[in-house]
């Protein structure tokens, strides 16, 4: 990384070059190696640079839908403005930030994807009048563009406020003048809280915490029946993490020689080749990793004879994310007890994958996948029966551990500020897209199972979306059956 991110301007320049007296000055870094910029050098950069104005710019290819979408929303909150922020870079150490990530919300809407932005839907006579509010291109007067640690020459170039209403099919306006117009602003305002800080300043009195969750709920709700073009991107993230599964096999031995770190780099790598990243930690946990639900240090050991659990998903540039889980043997062939208890784990999903259609409960798939799980561990002498005793005391949850699966979308879990009633205590609906996910897990130190068992864990997870007559499971390109998953990884590896 090049050192000198903000070298200080000297006064007289910096005089010159500011439009305006309120204009912040640009950042000096402490330690840099250059102590100011001279008169001399700060008039050359100003000029001798060819126009790159982009034009006749096609609307991104998701545009009709953010415009129904913002549509549904005006028709929810008539007569109140509605404010919808991107949110802003974050630190990750001293001058070095996250890679950034919109809110959902505001990408759900408008398709941007750039840090500051904030949408705001303005009342109109008739519904209102949408304005997205972004940082224009870097200034070449004031040497924005070269000397701010932001600036286009340090991190790249952004489309002007013109380009973006091309892109987004939104007026575009620059969004430093946002707070000062928020500020002023009179009559019901809601705003997505949690993303941009010096927005909710702005409103700090305008606002109140119901009316602002009363937004935040109705945008979760909005995205659970999924549109063509989000079934298409989720099938896409779908897609490439069958592809990024099959690296994994491939460079199993590679793991083996290292740790599951290799493992984690090796579909990482396959996630930002055909997406945009990861769509959460991978979870890369061999042996008795497995056994930990959320295993995403992946700094452990893989060895032949052991289990891979990998819970992994890709996120396509429109931010859809997959999320997948195989629990494989790493030497390609399972154990008569993993096998066993695997086998377990593919009955209860496809009991459950079964229960996945139109007008059938939420909680059905779930109730479907545990009853069959709490068969097993009562037919292993593993709980005492009945089945019936079991699920109504819970006892089964000391081997399943959690739900049995979740809606899927922009986030991995998506959807999660819904009402508990549209949502777990819902129906389900053509063009909803969850998890089918059960599991079983035998800890190192449980002292209640056969030896055998212990330090098993077995997870698999499919992406199931709900159709009109039953349902599609968009991650059948990777097996699932034991004997299937044995005789792909052979292939694979051969």
């Amino acid at each position: 990384m090049a050192d000198e991110l903000t070298p200080a301007v000297s006064d007289s320049a910096a005089d010159a070059a500011a439009p305006e007296e309120t204009e912040e000055p640009i950042k000096q870094r402490k330690n840099g190696l250059y102590p100011g910029v001279s008169d001399e050098l700060a008039e050359n950069m100003k000029s001798g640079w060819a126009d790159t104005e982009l034009h006749d710019l096609r609307p991104i290819a998701q545009a009709a839908e953010t415009a129904a979408r913002r549509a549904a929303l005006s028709a929810r909150f008539p007569g109140e403005r509605l404010v919808i922020p991107a949110g802003n870079l974050k630190t990750r150490s001293n001058d070095t930030e996250y890679a950034f990530r919109a809110s959902t919300e505001y990408a759900y809407l408008t398709g941007n994807q750039t840090e500051d932005g904030v949408l705001v839907l303005e009342p109109a006579a008739e519904g209102h009048e949408a304005t997205l509010y972004l940082l224009p291109r870097s200034n070449r007067e004031n040497g924005e563009f070269w000397l701010s640690g932001q600036g286009e020459l340090w991190v790249g170039r952004r489309h002007s406020l013109t380009e973006a209403e091309q892109l987004y099919g939104i007026p575009a306006s620059d969004v430093r003048e946002l707070p000062e117009r928020l500020a002023k602003a009179t009559g019901p305002v809601r705003v997505v809280r949690g993303h941009d800080a010096s927005v909710e300043a702005a409103l700090h009195d305008k606002v109140t915490g119901e009316r602002d969750e009363e937004l935040r709920v109705f945008l979760s709700e909005a995205r659970l029946v999924k549109d063509a073009f989000e079934i298409g991107e989720l099938q896409k993230a779908v897609d490439s993490t069958v592809r990024g599964f099959e690296d994994v096999v491939k460079v199993l031995d590679k793991a083996e020689a290292t740790s599951e770190r290799y493992i984690e780099g090796t579909f990482f790598l396959r996630a930002r080749v055909e997406g945009n990243d990861v769509g959460y930690g991978s979870i890369c946990a061999a042996g008795p990793h497995a056994c930990t639900l959320h295993w995403v240090r992946n700094d452990g050991p893989v060895r032949s004879g052991d289990l891979l659990l990998l819970d992994a998903g890709v996120e396509t540039h429109t931010y859809y994310t997959a999320d997948v889980t195989r629990t494989l043997p790493v030497s390609g062939s399972y154990s008569e007890i993993q096998k066993k208890i695997y086998d377990a784990v593919y009955e209860a999903q496809e009991a459950g994958i079964a229960a996945v259609k139109p007008g059938a409960k939420f909680r059905d798939f779930h109730d479907a996948s545990q009853r069959v799980l709490a068969e097993k561990l009562v037919e292993w002498g593993l709980v005492e029966g009945p089945v019936e005793r079991v699920l109504e005391l819970g006892l089964q949850r000391r081997w399943t551990l959690h739900g049995t699966g979740h809606m899927l979308g922009m986030d991995v879990h998506d959807c999660a500020a819904a009402r508990v009633e549209t949502y777990v205590d819902g129906t389900l609906e053509p063009g909803m897209v969850l998890t089918v996910e059960p599991g079983l897990y035998f800890q190192t130190d449980d002292l209640t199972v056969p030896e055998e068992y212990r330090g098993i864990g077995v997870r698999i997870e499919d992406d199931i979306l709900v159709t009109q007559d039953g349902n599609r499971n968009l991650s059948a390109g990777l097996p699932r059956r034991s004997d299937e998953v044995e005789a792909w990884m052979a292939a694979l590896k051969g």
